[in-house]
Formats: C-alpha cells, structure tokens, sequence
C-alpha cells in the first residue's frame, strides 16, 4: 500500500488564525500525524486533491509545501499506519456516542420530533467522521448501530406489507410498463430495478393514465406502489422476492429519501438525494432522467457489492489468522 505526504511551513510574521485555519481543514480531511508539520493520507484520488489544494493555499500565503506518494515508512507496517487512522477517529465517535447515549435517556421523557431532530443531527456529524474513517474503524461500526437502535426504538413499525402477493419474474418479461412523468427517486430506482432483474429492454411508457395491456407502478392504487410504509422499490423487492444486502441497502435508501420518516440511516443517502434534486431543477426529459437515473443506481449496486466483497474477504482472512 502506498501514502499521500504533505509537508508545509509558513512564514513566521503570518498570525495564528492561518495556522489554526489549516490545522482544521488537515482534521477534517482525516490526515493524521507522526511528527508536528508532516502529515498522512491513503493514496487515493479525492485525498492527493485535497492536499494539492492545500498545498496551493500555503504557497499563496508565501508558505513552503510539498505533496509526497510514499510507498513505506521506515519502522511502521501498512497494519500500523491504518490503526493510527482508526485510532484517530476514537475520540470523535466516543464523543458522538456519549451524545446518543443522552439522547437515548431522553427518549421517555421528550417529544418524537424533538428526538428525531436532534438525532438527525447527530447522524450529521457520523457522516463527517464516517468520510475521514478510511479503514473502517470498529467504533464506527459501534456508533451506527447505536444510532440504529435509536431510530428502530423510536419508530418500532417495520418495514413490511404483510398481504402482499408473490409474483415469479419470468411472467413480467415480456410487460409493458408506465408510471407518472418526471421520475424521481421511487420510480428511477424502479425502473433500473426493471431493467437490471426483469427485462433489461422492457418498455416504459410515461403517462397519468395506464394503457389495458400497461402494468402501472408508483401510481395511485396499483400493486406495485406505495404499501403501508413501503416504497414502490421496496414492493418491487417484497413481491419478487429479490434479496440481496445490496438490494436491501439501496431500498433502504430510496425509502428515506422518499418518505423521509428518519427510519433508515446510510452515509450515501444525502449525496444521492442531492444529485437527483440537481437533476430535478436542470428540467432533464423523462428519458433523460431515466438513463441518468440507470447509471446512477447500477454504480451505487456495483459499488455496495464491492464492499460487500471487501468485508468477506477482510473477514475471511480474519478468521483464518485466528485459527
């Protein structure tokens, strides 16, 4: 494995706001430290910007800097340096943690939306610890649980439609399918879902108003629509009996930026809630915003299934140390 070094020094007149200014921005990126004025990040694209920029920044103030890729650090392994990333977050998701623990005090005693908000701002500052937790730090692990059982004890209804019926995937191969203009969310994700599971060259008909041999879905009192508080993708899942951690995690998604009822909590909700809204305002087609919406959510599907693999084999090679 290889590391981003960035090393700087800025002239002695300059006052202490620059100094603590850029000792924050070096926080928020997450880098860390083994001696005062050199600094640590994994080699990775976003994170050798972050520091170019930096290093831009510290030569406009007639500073000196440098941005270094190290293969190695004399005396420390790869194992190591990862730890003292881990490391460096503790201290933040302890702080979040004695946080949520209060709140969890409170749930008897103060109001649901009173609870939800305050817990919707301390999954705020998770997402800003989460983005700098570069090699998954068990307290991190730790603190999104917690905040799961916060929201699961808030709001205790599951996610289900119990009634709904079960359809095999081959007697929708051939269909064709409509739902309302200007897909959002619900219906984007649905058709990907469509055209990644059921028929990849299926037709799909914009309109208000369904044709006889049409099957309609997020439309108002049809079968594969909204259900109790289950989302359109959700019902796509449930009555094709489509299973998958990525599926799951990606309708968990949809569902919370569609209904916004703070049950479920993922870091990419926010970043892809966003990008839909952006496209929302630049007035894309409908054909536009479906083949946008296609790549969108096949590399959000690709990206959770590599993690997924990731964290297999981490285990994987885990367990085989052990015994």
């Amino acid at each position: 494995m290889s590391w981003i070094v960035f090393s700087y020094s800025l002239p002695s007149h300059l006052g202490s706001s620059r100094r603590v200014a850029i000792w924050r921005r070096l926080k928020r990126l997450g880098a860390i430290t083994f001696n005062s004025g050199v600094y640590v990040l994994p080699n990775k694209e976003d994170c050798l910007e972050s520091f170019q920029w930096l290093a831009q920044e510290v030569q406009e103030a007639k500073g000196d800097s440098v941005v270094m890729k190290v293969e190695k650090f004399e005396g420390l392994s790869d194992n190591e340096v990862m730890e003292e990333f881990r490391k460096a977050c503790r201290e933040d998701y302890k702080e979040l943690n004695e946080r949520l623990l209060k709140l969890e005090k409170e749930l008897s005693t103060k109001k649901s939306k009173q609870i939800k908000d305050r817990l919707r701002s301390l999954e705020n500052q998770f997402l800003e610890i989460a983005k700098v937790d570069f090699f998954q730090s068990p307290y991190g692990k730790e603190t999104m649980n917690w905040i799961k059982k916060i929201k699961h004890k808030i709001d205790s209804v599951p996610s289900t439609a119990p009634g709904l019926p079960s359809f095999p995937i081959e007697d929708y191969k051939n269909k064709k399918w409509v739902t309302r203009p200007c897909p959002h969310v619900d219906r984007l994700s649905s058709i990907w879902l469509i055209r990644k599971f059921i028929n990849k060259n299926a037709k799909i008909r914009y309109a208000d108003n369904p044709l006889p041999d049409e099957v309609p879905f997020d439309m108002k009192g049809v079968i594969f629509g909204h259900h109790q508080n289950l989302c359109t993708f959700e019902t796509f899942l449930t009555i094709f009996n489509l299973q998958g951690s990525n599926l799951k995690i990606i309708g968990e998604i949809i569902h919370e930026i569609d209904l916004r009822d703070g049950k479920f909590f993922h870091p990419q909700t926010e970043g892809i809630a966003t990008i839909l809204d952006g496209w929302r305002q630049a007035g894309l087609s409908n054909e536009e915003l479906e083949s946008h919406g296609i790549v969108l959510f096949e590399g959000l599907f690709s990206a959770l299934s590599r993690d997924m693999q990731a964290t297999s084999l981490k285990d994987t090679k885990s367990s085989t140390k052990k015994k």
